[in-house]
């Protein structure tokens, strides 16, 4: 009875998370707001940049996926000591856009890594050390300049309010259907900007992030229910900017005053085997 009792509410309470329980605002961690802009080093993303070759397949339905499954022992060997290369990097001591690159990548990869800790889970909602935690954000994945760090941190400490740029969102995966695509590049300074523009502009035209229901209802991914703040304003705020970046429904969304639903699939985004 206290099993089954338990199990239920574990489901009650996945439930409510999937259906958008408020995301963390950005609370600044001065810590790592700091940089040397002349210094010109890179950070090697070679061995994230291979296991994205190996094992990310874009989907004809635009989302791309993480063979997951078929991950050899030898390829997660890698991607730990890819990781374990990046906690013994400060990041302070490089300049800003390789920083950015270094905080997207490390996010990435740490979410996957997670993944692969709970081959039998399908929704990373339902992975997490603590019992009953809903997703591993709060975990501590990570130790980097002798701090332990958890994805959450990574993205509503550093990454939002360090660089103060509303493309973030586009960036970092949360390893689900509904999440923007993780991308087949590592980020790297240069390529950075790019990556950016591109997943806003592809995320916005996919139904994942916007589409019209057969009732004529605005449905937006949760993301920008989540984030708002980011987006705009107010919800008319938000409209505008969706308009500026949608290909087909610019003028639609330019005069939209109806209702909107907001929609999110958990759904591992793992490929087929």
């Amino acid at each position: 009875m206290a099993k089954a009792w338990r199990k239920l509410l574990a489901v009650g309470v996945l439930a409510a998370s999937a259906n958008g329980v408020a995301a963390p605002a950005p609370e600044p961690w001065d810590l790592w707001d700091a940089r040397v802009p002349e210094n010109t080093a890179r950070i090697d993303h070679s061995a994230w940049q291979g296991f994205l070759d190996l094992y990310l397949v874009a989907q004809p339905d635009g989302v791309n996926r993480v063979a997951y499954r078929r991950v050899t022992k030898d390829d997660r060997g890698r991607l730990q000591d890819y990781l374990d290369a990046l906690s013994g990097i400060d990041p302070r001591e490089y300049s800003s856009a390789e920083q950015m690159a270094y905080w997207i990548n490390l996010y990435n990869a740490l979410t996957v890594e997670v993944v692969l800790r709970y081959p039998k889970k399908r929704s990373i909602l339902r992975m997490g050390e603590k019992l009953f935690s809903i997703g591993p954000w709060d975990d501590k994945l990570i130790t980097v300049a002798g701090e332990e760090i958890t994805l959450n941190d990574i993205e509503h400490r550093i990454l939002r309010p360090v660089f103060r740029d509303h493309r973030i969102h586009y960036a970092v995966n949360c390893a689900s259907i509904s999440c923007p695509n993780l991308v087949a590049e590592a980020y790297t300074r240069e390529n950075t900007e790019r990556l950016l523009s591109e997943n806003e502009r592809d995320y916005i035209n996919h139904e994942r992030g916007l589409r019209f229901d057969q009732r004529g209802r605005l449905v937006l991914s949760q993301i920008y229910k989540w984030y708002l703040e980011d987006f705009g304003s107010d919800t008319q705020a938000l409209v505008t900017y969706l308009s500026r970046h949608h290909a087909t429904a610019s003028d639609r969304l330019a005069g939209f005053s109806g209702r909107i639903k907001y929609d999110y699939d958990w759904a591992l985004n793992g490929a087929p085997d």
